[in-house]
């Protein structure tokens, strides 16, 4: 059994100094550009009158783009905040934004692709998307090469915190 973390320990009291408090910064804007995702997407859609599907669904369908996935395969391409990807597959067949057939190789798997409504929410999504990117590039919002560098951050941890998963198990 391995020891449990000391109280210091625990409380990131062993942290350099600052950087507990600039880490739980990042963690807290993370979360918040999630929920800000969200909103927009929700805003792009009201604005567009599309009221049968939420922010989530939006992004399970740009996420599957012209792919054929399991769900698990769909959830481990994307995070979807509170939400149950099973549940959402089953809400967007049901609207028919996506086809969904079992595996023949496995039949509890079941794999879904998008129809032709599917695919155009995504281009939707896509091209709010591309808006953005211009706007940003156009603003100068993130200077040349910045947005690389912030990737590669996320990226370290992301693999920082996957390691620390597999590491309790």
């Amino acid at each position: 059994m391995k020891d449990l973390p000391t109280r210091s320990e625990a409380s990131g009291a062993d942290a350099p100094d600052g950087f507990l408090g600039s880490y739980l910064e990042t963690l807290s804007m993370v979360e918040r550009l999630h929920r800000l995702l969200l909103d927009v997407i929700k805003d792009e859609f009201e604005r567009l009158g599309v009221i049968d599907i939420n922010p989530v669904q939006a992004l399970l369908l740009f996420n599957v783009g012209n792919n054929v996935l399991t769900a698990g395969e769909l959830k481990s391409r994307g995070y979807y905040q509170g939400s149950n990807v099973s549940y959402n597959l089953k809400k967007l067949v049901e609207a028919g934004y996506m086809h969904h057939e079992r595996c023949s190789v496995d039949r509890r798997a079941v794999r879904v692709r998008l129809t032709e409504r599917g695919a155009q929410i995504r281009r939707v999504v896509a091209d709010l998307f591309g808006r953005h990117a211009n706007g940003i590039a156009r603003r100068d919002v993130l200077p040349d090469g910045r947005i690389t560098e912030i990737n590669a951050d996320l990226r370290a941890l992301e693999s920082y915190w996957t390691e620390q998963i597999r590491y309790i198990y």
